[in-house]
């Protein structure tokens, strides 16, 4: 019996790793399919993609580790929101508001930064490019879920 317990944790373990490692590779290929999309549409010199990438990445890296911080703090908090008492939910929306304020001065510092390094028209085709990833990313993942969901 105790052999069982432990093959079953192993097992639960193992599977909870398997996800996990799918997710990671499902994000870096993403993350690969985003950059080759990005290169394309703002057609970067070498020079310009020098420069232009280890901004990008950079200013990726610290969105996404702010979007981590707010999901954690305050996302998951918003959901029992019915259950907070009015001073909690007051303390949360300015949390909230907080983070949207950090989000603001993150991207304007990296519009900045990035225009000194590339055209401001390729800066507006960047803003452009990531939109038009996202939708056809999504559009993607509602064609292959079948369907196409209920938003268009």
């Amino acid at each position: 019996m105790n052999n069982l317990k432990k093959i079953l944790t192993l097992g639960l373990l193992l599977s909870a790793v398997l996800c996990y490692g799918q997710h990671n590779q499902n994000h870096e290929k993403i993350k690969s399919l985003k950059v080759a999309f990005i290169t394309e549409k703002l057609d970067l010199s070498s020079k310009e993609a020098q420069a232009f990438w280890p901004i990008y990445n950079d200013y990726e890296e610290k969105r996404e580790a702010l979007r981590r911080k707010e999901r954690t703090e305050i996302r998951a908090k918003i959901k029992d929101a019915n259950s907070l008492s009015e001073k909690e939910a007051k303390l949360l929306l300015e949390k909230y508001i907080s983070f949207e304020d950090e989000e603001e001065k993150l991207d304007k510092a990296f519009l900045t930064q990035i225009n000194k390094v590339i055209t401001a028209k390729k800066t507006l085709l960047l803003l452009r490019s990531e939109e038009e990833f996202k939708r056809q990313l999504i559009r993607q993942y509602r064609h292959k879920k079948g369907g196409g969901g209920g938003f268009r």
